[in-house]
């Protein structure tokens, strides 16, 4: 076990390992130790690799970039953590064959999480690492579940003397490695975790207990959606968004829509502008640029 405190350098890297499933080292260095030298990572790395905590692979294909991941061990001894509690996802990688299959997605999701993090610390926001949970289940009835990339909890630094604004998300990272009209199929089962109530059996709703939608068990308000686009260039981009915003217009007349603000970006774009820039575009009116921390925009 860590012989460390629960704010040490190396409780994070493990942590944020099982978390985020797996990460490259200067993703890594980025997440918990931009301000020094990306060799104290390295090094911090290789010592919980000796202590059985975490492993690596190496992809020939991207100049023999080192990928980590926890181990079983570290799995297991993270769920103990109580910081840790709701936040491990339900589908860990600890094997190498599993981690080259997966890397391609994942370090994408991860590079995603990177973008906000770095976006948060310049402007003062909270977003730590802790803050993104990939693959939350949510059911929507049927056996059928909505499971996004991963969820996003942020909060705006203050402004006018309030405490800021807290914002969540699901974020959908696509690397086109899915027709549009499959991304696009992704909406109605966002909007059915919008409407979905859970049946309690051998009860009905009463006057004094009324059905609730089984989001609002988890969250004040419906999370927005946002849609980060990579793998293609400009024009790939263009085609998701467009099937994105035909998949919002055949949408049953619901409040989804109206409610749940849902934005669609490019993964270039956030790395180049950053997330809290005007780059993200409604679904159901592409041809305007938003801020994604902004309010609903209808």
């Amino acid at each position: 076990m860590i012989g460390v405190d629960a704010g040490s350098g190396d409780r994070m890297a493990v942590a944020v390992l099982t978390q985020y499933r797996m990460a490259t080292t200067e993703q890594m260095h980025r997440v918990i130790a931009p301000s020094v030298r990306i060799e104290q990572t390295r090094r911090r790395l290789a010592r919980l690799r000796a202590e059985g905590l975490v492993d690596r692979i190496t992809l020939p294909q991207a100049g023999r970039m080192r990928v980590w991941f926890p181990t079983a061990y570290g799995v297991q001894l993270v769920s103990e953590w109580p910081e840790m509690r709701g936040h491990r996802p339900s589908r860990t990688v600890s094997d190498p064959t599993a981690v080259r299959l997966k890397a391609g997605h994942t370090l994408t999701v991860a590079e995603t999480t990177l973008a906000f993090l770095e976006d948060a610390r310049r402007h003062g926001d909270v977003f730590r690492p802790l803050d993104w949970i990939p693959e939350v289940h949510h059911p929507i009835g049927s056996g059928e579940a909505v499971i996004p990339d991963a969820l996003l909890y942020y909060r705006r630094g203050p402004v006018d003397g309030d405490n800021g604004a807290m914002l969540r998300a699901f974020v959908e990272v696509d690397r086109a490695t899915m027709g549009p009209e499959r991304l696009a199929a992704k909406l109605p089962a966002y909007e059915r975790l919008h409407r979905y109530v859970p049946a309690v059996p051998g009860r009905r709703p009463t006057v004094q207990e009324t059905a609730v939608e089984e989001w609002r068990r988890r969250y004040p308000l419906f999370p927005r959606v946002l849609f980060v686009l990579d793998g293609t260039g400009s024009v790939g981009v263009e085609n998701r968004i467009s099937a994105l915003r035909a998949g919002a217009g055949q949408l049953a007349p619901s409040r989804f829509l109206h409610d749940v603000p849902i934005l669609a970006a490019s993964l270039a774009g956030l790395l180049h502008h950053s997330p809290s820039a005007p780059v993200w575009r409604p679904v159901h009116d592409p041809d305007r640029r938003v801020h994604w921390t902004g309010p609903a925009y209808r």
